[in-house]
């Protein structure tokens, strides 16, 4: 990633595709894999609350006590995003943050030590897979990298909760 390499890899909910955020090559990249337009925003994947602050301009107060409340994975919508790629940021300035807790992607978002795209194994339109095996081999053969841990695991993770926090606090719920 630090050469703007693209990942498959397990996050704290579905199997995501992922590169440095900071990275605007890297982001095209996963734009052109998922046939997506780059109008559709992507969240990204940090390791502590600590960082949210370093990727948006003022994190509302509410948010603090949101993150620290979830009880399963949560993504943010936040106004003011920065110091992320430019093609990564929606057309109206927000980005989805999501602080990891599960073993592997925190751990790798420590390492890295910058926020890291997360976004479904799938080509844009197709259903999320559910799990490692479900991701087709055409997806596999276009990333650089396929991380070799939980490829196994046949449970059935959920998608992140998301909500959008708009400047004044105000809580919208996108999916539960």
């Amino acid at each position: 990633m630090n050469e703007g390499g693209v990942i498959l890899y397990p996050t704290d909910t579905i199997w995501g595709i992922g590169c440095d955020a900071t990275n605007e090559e890297a982001v095209r990249r996963v734009y052109e894999i998922k046939r997506r337009s780059d109008s559709k925003a992507m969240l990204v994947l940090v390791d502590s609350p600590v960082k949210v602050d370093f990727y948006v301009q003022d994190v509302p107060e509410v948010a603090w006590d949101l993150i620290e409340v979830a009880d399963k994975p949560l993504t943010i919508i936040y106004s003011g995003a920065r110091n992320l790629a430019s093609n990564l940021i929606a057309e109206d300035g927000s980005v989805g943050i999501r602080v990891t807790n599960e073993e592997f992607s925190k751990r790798l978002c420590q390492q890295f030590r910058k926020a890291i795209v997360s976004t479904s194994a799938n080509i844009s339109g197709q259903p999320s897979p559910v799990n490692y095996s479900e991701i087709t081999e055409e997806l596999k053969s276009m990333v650089d990298y396929v991380v070799g841990y939980r490829q196994e695991e046949m449970g059935h993770p959920k998608p992140s909760s998301i909500i959008k926090l708009d400047k004044g606090g105000v809580i919208k719920i996108i999916r539960e």
